[in-house]
C-alpha cells in the first residue's frame, strides 16, 4: 500500500507543518528516533481510518523513518473507503509524532514477550500538494475544533464509556460467562482478560479510570480518562484494536457490535463532554439551579436540536437500531435530565468543590462509530446552541419508557430514529450537519449509509419465514 517518498510526498510534510496541521516539532521527531533506538524497534505502524472507522494501517521499516517524520509517505487512497476516486488516488499520510507509542506484546507461560516489538504513529492525510484532505476523518475533528476556537474556547474535553461483548469465537455468540452488572470475580470469567486490557492500555499512554463487568452476560467496560477530543478519538482507535488484541491472546473475541444477543442490552458509548478556557470549565455555574453556564445550557440545546440529524454519525450502523428501543437502558428520547437515565442526555449531579467536572453525557452513541466524525458532530451540534442561542427546554424527570405515544407528543418529546433508514435521511437533510462532514464526506457518508440500508431490507430473515411462510 505504501510506497517510497516521492518530491510530491515532501512539499506536503513541509505544507502541512506550516499550516499546523501536524503537531510535528523537531524534539517531538528526535524524540520518536531516539526512542526506536532505545527500543530496538522493528517497524513502525502508520495509522488512521477510512470514513466508517475502521482502522487502515502500513507499515514502515527503521530506516524509512527520519524521511517519513519529515515528508510524509504516499499511498494509494482509492482503496480506501470513501476517500478519492482512482484517477485522483494519490494521497500522503503525515504522521504525528506525539502519537507515538510502543505496542504491547503478547507473553508466554514464562512471562517474556514474544513476536516482533512494533510501534505506532497516527496519521494526518494530506494531497500531494501538501493541502489538508478533507475526506480525512481526522481532518474533519480538528475543523470542529478551529470552529470552538474561533467562538472563545480553547478546549473540548470527551470521556466516552465503550462497552463491548467477549464471546468465545467470532462465528457465534457464545458467552464467557452469566454475571451481570458489577459482577464479582466468581461469576466474571474474563476478569483476567480485563485486567490484561487495562495494563496493555495503560502500556501506550491511556490512562484508565475503573472498569467492571457490564449489564448483559459476556459484556465488559473499561473507562478511559477524560482527554481534549483529537487525542480521545486517537485513544479510541486504539483501545479498539488493542481489546481485540488482548482477546485473541487469551483465545477469545471481541467485539463493538452495538446489539449481537437478542433480548439482551446492547453496548453503548456514554460520551461526556465539556468545554474549556484558561484551564477553566465553561459549563459551570453556581448561580444556575442545575450549576450550568448560559453556554452550558445552549450546548445541550443544540445537540437536542440536532439529535435526529447526527444519529447516523453516532449510531451508524443497521444493527445500531437493534439496541436504540425501549426497554434496554439505550435512550432514545429526545430529553435532558440531571438523574433520570431515561433521558437521551444526563447532567450528573454538581459536587461542591467539583466544578472542573460540570458536564453533559449523551447516552446514543455506540461504540462502533467512527469517533473523530462522532466528535466533530457532536462540537458542532453543541456549538451551534451557543451561536444562535438556543433555549434549553425545562427538565424531563418523568420516566419516559412510561409514558404513550400521545403524552409524549403532548410534552414536545420526539424520538430519535427507529432504523438506518430513517437516521441517513435526516442526516442528508442536514445543513449543520453538511458543514460539520464537509463537501467530501457528506455526499460519500450519506452514498455509504443509504447502500448498507438498501442491501439490509431486501434480505428475508429467519424471523419473517418462521412467521409469514406457514401462516400466508
Amino acid at each position: 500500500m505504501a510506497r517510497p517518498r516521492s518530491a510530491a510526498a515532501g512539499r506536503a510534510g513541509a505544507m502541512v507543518k506550516s499550516k499546523d496541521r501536524a503537531t510535528s516539532t523537531v524534539a517531538s521527531r528526535r524524540a520518536v528516533l531516539r526512542t526506536m533506538r532505545e527500543e530496538e524497534i522493528e517497524h513502525v505502524l502508520f495509522w488512521f481510518t477510512d470514513l466508517e472507522g475502521h482502522l487502515k494501517s502500513f507499515a514502515i521499516t527503521p530506516s524509512e523513518i527520519p524521511g517519513a517524520l519529515d515528508d510524509g509517505m504516499g499511498f494509494d487512497g482509492s482503496s480506501i473507503t470513501g476517500f478519492n476516486r482512482i484517477e485522483e488516488s494519490d494521497m500522503v499520510a503525515i504522521p504525528d509524532p506525539e502519537t507515538f507509542q510502543v505496542m504491547p506484546r503478547p507473553v508466554d507461560e514464562h512471562g517474556h514477550e514474544m513476536g516482533s516489538k512494533v510501534a505506532r504513529m497516527i496519521c494526518d492525510v494530506v494531497r500531494p500538494d501538501g493541502t489538508p484532505y478533507d475526506g480525512d476523518p481526522r481532518f474533519v475533528l480538528r475543523a470542529a475544533l478551529d470552529r470552538m476556537r474561533k467562538l472563545g474556547f480553547d478546549t473540548f474535553n470527551v470521556g466516552p464509556e465503550l462497552e463491548y461483548f467477549l464471546f468465545e469465537d467470532d462465528k457465534d455468540t457464545t458467552t464467557l460467562d452469566e454475571g451481570g452488572y458489577f459482577a464479582m470475580t466468581a461469576q466474571d470469567a474474563a476478569t483476567e482478560v480485563r485486567n490484561d486490557t487495562i495494563h496493555a492500555l495503560e502500556s501506550v499512554g491511556i490512562p484508565i479510570e475503573y472498569h467492571h463487568h457490564e449489564v448483559a452476560p459476556s459484556q465488559h467496560e473499561i473507562d478511559m480518562r477524560y482527554a481534549d477530543a483529537l487525542a480521545m478519538a486517537d485513544h479510541t482507535i486504539t483501545y479498539r484494536l488493542i481489546v481485540k488484541e488482548v482477546a485473541a491472546w487469551h483465545g477469545y473475541y471481541a467485539t463493538f457490535m452495538p446489539k449481537p444477543l437478542f433480548g439482551e442490552n446492547g453496548s453503548g458509548m456514554h460520551t461526556h463532554m465539556s468545554l474549556f478556557k484558561g484551564g477553566r470549565n465553561q459549563f459551570f455555574d453556581a448561580k444556575d439551579p442545575h450549576n450550568l453556564s448560559k453556554a452550558g445550557r445552549a450546548f445541550i440545546a443544540g445537540l437536542l436540536v440536532h439529535a435526529r440529524e447526527m444519529s447516523a454519525v453516532l449510531a451508524q450502523w443497521v444493527n445500531s437500531y437493534k439496541r436504540l428501543v425501549p426497554g434496554f437502558e439505550a435512550p432514545v428520547y429526545v430529553a435532558w435530565s440531571q438523574r433520570n437515565r431515561s433521558a437521551l442526555i444526563r447532567i450528573p449531579l454538581y459536587k461542591p468543590g467539583a466544578e472542573q467536572a460540570t458536564r453533559a453525557e449523551i447516552r446514543c452513541p455506540d461504540p462502533a462509530c467512527n469517533p473523530y466524525l462522532a466528535f466533530a458532530a457532536l462540537l458542532h451540534a453543541g456549538l451551534e446552541g451557543i451561536e444562535k442561542g438556543y433555549e434549553l427546554p425545562d427538565e424531563m424527570t418523568t420516566n419516559l419508557y412510561r409514558l404513550s405515544d400521545a403524552e409524549r407528543e403532548e410534552q414536545g418529546v420526539q424520538a430519535l430514529p427507529g432504523s438506518l433508514g430513517e437516521a441517513i435521511e435526516e442526516l442528508a437533510g442536514s445543513d449543520l450537519m453538511a458543514r460539520a462532514l464537509g463537501e467530501h464526506i457528506f455526499p460519500r457518508y450519506v452514498e455509504l449509509k443509504r447502500r448498507e440500508w438498501d442491501e439490509y431490507r431486501i434480505q428475508v430473515t429467519e424471523w419473517e419465514k418462521e412467521r409469514y411462510l406457514s401462516a400466508l
